[in-house]
């Protein structure tokens, strides 16, 4: 690395003045060169860069690392500073800065190559030409150019915003005119024995179970009723397809409404069971008895609304399934079920994979399910914190962050969600056939 710096020093100071130049000031170099549109652009882009971080970036920044240091007094008129603007400026300003890095390095490849144009006998390329070159040469890379801005702002900066927070005292007693710092705390209740930390356990042991269990029902569920559909001998196949179909077409919080509604006290459900005689079963309330009840219904809620989904795609990889293979099987003596497990099941195993794993992660950040089931509830004995026994950690993160303000420990909790289905997926993925044996199906 030593060495590439030393070289690319050396290789500087040999350059004509005009790299040096437009090492200096953006575009001033193509401007000597007689390359006034592109110069211009370059220097409008410099000006900018230079008013932005004179005037409020370079503040910014340090507002970032300090999250404040002027507390707000309503009694003595005194405006503060606010953690929370300040941390989001700064990040801003730092994509900024990244960016005007970006826009030198550009300018300062732009004015060797052009150097080395007129090195050669050349006459610098003019703007027109430029264009040309931008709009076909490289023309993937201006395609991209917007895309990679828009992924940067709507997407990569919401994450290092939470990242960030994460490592931050923000919410609780922490919150706006009272200055934030960087801080480890949030951390250390999520993973400390008391009553936050015994919450996440719970809820993240539920949370991992619940997706594992309510992917493998969806597939299981949604495969069975393709093997049973595909049969020869089942009369209207077509007709009774239609009903999961339909179950699918409808939006997915009408289902859960619905369901809601028929597992309430006073539902259709408990009504029956009352006129049999028997008491009512409190299925979705805060009560301890009704927690594996509200835990099956979502599991059966989760089910009815994803196993038509599974279905028709399972329905689709059957119908590519080689019937001589079923064929060479059945004279060989294997039975039916040793015909699915050595044929039906490893095919549409390995088709399925990809998706099987965009199912758990979905499943795992499952946030409607159980907010519509049992939104409101709140689990009234000791063992959770602003939790219910059936939330997920989406769940729980959204009651902590935007209905009690704790900012830092949501945040946290989104980092450890994030890690915890990238990890997983990516070395399941890694590992399934459909990774490393691709070409065995083709």
């Amino acid at each position: 690395m030593g060495a590439k710096v030393r070289s690319a020093w050396k290789s500087y100071l040999r350059s004509p003045f005009q790299v040096k130049l437009s090492a200096l000031i953006m575009g001033a170099g193509q401007l000597c060169y007689g390359q006034i549109v592109k110069g211009l652009v370059y220097l409008s882009a410099f000006a900018f860069f230079v008013y932005y971080f004179a005037t409020s970036g370079i503040k910014n920044i340090i507002g970032f690392f300090t999250l404040g240091t002027v507390e707000e007094d309503l009694w003595l008129g005194r405006a503060g500073d606010n953690s929370l603007t300040m941390l989001i400026l700064g990040l801003m300003s730092i994509f900024v800065l990244i960016f005007a890095v970006v826009v030198h390095i550009s300018n300062i490849k732009d004015v060797i190559f052009t150097a080395h144009e007129v090195e050669s006998g050349r006459s610098p390329r003019k703007f027109k030409r430029t264009l040309l070159t931008i709009a076909d040469d490289k023309f993937h890379t201006t395609a991209l150019i917007f895309p990679i801005i828009g992924v940067c702002i709507f997407t990569v900066l919401p994450i290092v915003f939470m990242i960030c927070m994460a490592f931050t005292n923000l919410g609780g007693d922490v919150v706006h005119p009272v200055l934030a710092d960087w801080s480890l705390s949030a951390w250390k209740k999520i993973f400390s024995l008391g009553k936050i930390g015994s919450t996440f356990g719970r809820i993240f042991v539920w949370n991992v179970l619940w997706a594992v269990a309510s992917t493998a029902l969806n597939f299981v569920l949604g495969l069975g009723m393709a093997l049973l559909l595909n049969k020869r001998n089942v009369r209207g196949s077509k007709f009774w397809r239609a009903f999961p179909i339909l179950a699918y077409a409808i939006p997915g919080f009408i289902s859960m409404l619905g369901f809601k509604f028929m597992f309430s006290q006073s539902g259709p459900i408990n009504y029956y069971i009352a006129e049999a005689g028997f008491q009512k079963i409190f299925f979705l309330t805060n009560d301890a008895s009704a927690k594996w009840w509200a835990r099956c219904i979502g599991l059966f809620v989760n089910a009815w609304i994803s196993t038509p989904s599974i279905m028709l795609m399972t329905t689709g990889i059957l119908s590519n399934i080689n019937t001589d293979l079923y064929e060479a099987a059945s004279l060989d003596g294997a039975s039916p079920f040793q015909q699915f497990r050595k044929i039906t099941l490893p095919f549409v195993v390995f088709s399925t994979t990809p998706v099987l794993i965009g199912q758990f992660v979905g499943n795992f950040n499952n946030f409607g399910i159980f907010f519509f089931l049992r939104s409101g509830v709140i689990s009234n004995y000791a063992d959770y914190f602003l939790a219910s026994d059936t939330d997920l950690l989406i769940n729980w993160l959204y009651k902590l962050s935007v209905d009690n303000n704790y900012y830092s420990i949501g945040a946290a909790i989104s980092l450890v969600i994030f890690i915890v289905t990238a990890i997983a997926s990516l070395s399941v993925y890694v590992r399934s056939a459909a990774y490393k044996q691709e070409d065995t199906y083709q």
